[in-house]
């Protein structure tokens, strides 16, 4: 019993610690404790500094304790470089594509023979490669050569195009009122659509879009190239929705209706066919009422 009182009061008994200047003796701290606590804090410490060690040894010190560790970065380096190069192989064969679409549609080939893989990574991927400024001289020069040339030539000799033409089923663009007519004469060249605020507008056809800008008569203006040497025209957009390069497929949204540009009085669709070089009236081939 005196042994057990002994060690209890060890641990208990209080004991000061007085801090004495050593000059005067003046008294600058004074600490009381016991060596209960003591004992306590000295355990907590080192239950802290091996906690601290652990950690450290699994994420800070890891690449020096532990042996697989280069192993494993040198299996996640490979593995970030193989997802690289794949990376890498799919923007070279999109782009591959974008510049074979591209030469079918500057060459006047037949959209017929793009392979279907082509149209997919067209629509999916190309929209993000925005070369409207490189293809706007072209159709700027292809719509003045058409609007000076004899608009007597205009349905000269068209019979058999206009044969080929109705046997093409198109997809209505949208439907409303027709308010003005298509007349050559007049240097009207499609006729305009008016429909309800915000009503999207559809693809004729299948086709690659050849332009996707805005221009000071027709606003947003969009232009897709279809088989067959069908060009179809969509103006005044309040919002273009495709981009240069991207496959469309018949009746699908491609902008929505609008009353940009300097050429219009409210909003509406200014929408043109061109077939063969030469313009034609969407009346006759897209029923719109």
């Amino acid at each position: 019993m005196s042994q057990k009182r002994t060690f209890s009061n060890w641990l208990t008994n209080r004991y000061l610690l007085i801090v004495r200047n050593e000059e005067d003796f003046s008294e600058k701290r004074t600490l009381i404790f016991n060596y209960g606590r003591l004992i306590l804090l000295l355990a907590f410490i080192f239950i802290l500094s091996m906690t601290l060690s652990v950690l450290s040894v699994n994420t800070v010190l890891k690449q020096w304790f532990d042996p697989r560790y280069a192993e494993m970065e040198a299996n996640r380096q490979v593995l970030n470089l193989t997802l690289m190069l794949d990376s890498l192989q799919n923007e070279v064969q999109v782009k591959n594509n974008y510049i074979q679409n591209v030469k079918y549609i500057l060459e006047g080939q037949n959209l017929d023979s793009l392979s279907s893989s082509n149209k997919v990574l067209s629509n999916s991927t190309l929209g993000n490669i925005n070369l409207s400024p490189a293809l706007s001289p072209l159709d700027s020069q292809f719509r003045a050569e058409y609007e000076s040339s004899d608009l007597g030539l205009v349905s000269l000799n068209f019979n058999r195009s206009e044969d080929e033409l109705r046997e093409i089923v198109f997809f209505t663009p949208l439907e409303g009122i027709i308010t003005n007519n298509f007349d050559p004469k007049e240097d009207h060249f499609g006729i305009d659509i008016v429909s309800q605020e915000n009503e999207p507008i559809k693809a004729l056809a299948d086709g690659i879009v050849i332009m996707a800008s805005w221009t000071l008569d027709g606003g947003y203006v969009l232009v897709i190239q279809h088989s067959g040497n069908l060009i179809s025209i969509y103006k005044h957009n309040s919002e273009l929705l495709k981009s240069v390069g991207n496959f469309v497929e018949s009746g699908e949204i491609v902008s929505i209706i609008g009353n940009t540009g300097e050429l219009t009085s409210g909003p509406h669709l200014h929408f043109e066919l061109w077939f063969k070089e030469q313009a034609v009236n969407p009346e006759d081939y897209v029923n719109v009422r």
